[in-house]
């Protein structure tokens, strides 16, 4: 029984937050690239602020794995986002009902809970400096509060990005 409740557990953890997609160039040896930079003029589709917080989060995460920031990098990185507002699915339900011997009558619905969010999908190109061409690509999806303070946006970045630079440099098969 203490086994079927982690399994259980496991299973609900994994299933929330945010789902990540990668892609890469399989005869690329990624070895060799050991530093980087951004593109120095990205069009993000972010705000200044938020186009910061991706900058420091990734910065942070890549250095952590010995990657140096350099002004001329083994690897450009480009990212963007496309996000559009939704309602909370989170909501509370309320019913009537009514019934006989053979009828009834019911009634229910359901109140949204928890405001907007904005659905987000963060995009990173890893484009080889010397053969200019992409080598490695991330796409993470998220949900985030439209009311997220500045403290839970730099979380949200943070927690998104590691994830997506999870899968570089890619494993040998």
């Amino acid at each position: 029984m203490k086994y079927l409740l982690l399994l259980v557990a496991t299973v609900i953890l994994i299933s929330c937050g945010a789902t990540v997609n990668y892609d890469y160039d399989t005869q690329t040896d990624f070895s060799g690239y050991k530093s980087y930079n951004f593109y120095p003029n990205i069009s993000s589709n972010l705000s200044e602020l938020d186009n910061a917080r991706v900058i420091k989060s990734t910065d942070s995460i890549l250095q952590l794995r010995g990657f140096v920031k350099s002004e001329t990098p083994d690897i450009l990185i480009n990212f963007f986002a496309s996000e559009f507002i939704t309602q909370s699915s989170t909501t509370i339900g309320f019913g009537v009902g009514g019934g006989g011997h053979n009828g009834g009558v019911g009634v229910s619905g359901g109140v949204p809970v928890g405001g907007n969010e904005i659905n987000q999908q963060l995009t990173f190109d890893f484009i080889g400096e010397k053969a200019d061409k992409l080598i490695w690509k991330a796409e993470g999806n998220d949900v985030l509060k439209v009311k997220a303070n500045s403290a839970q946006k730099d979380a949200y970045y943070f927690s998104l990005i590691s994830k997506m630079l999870s899968g570089y440099p890619p494993k040998k098969k």
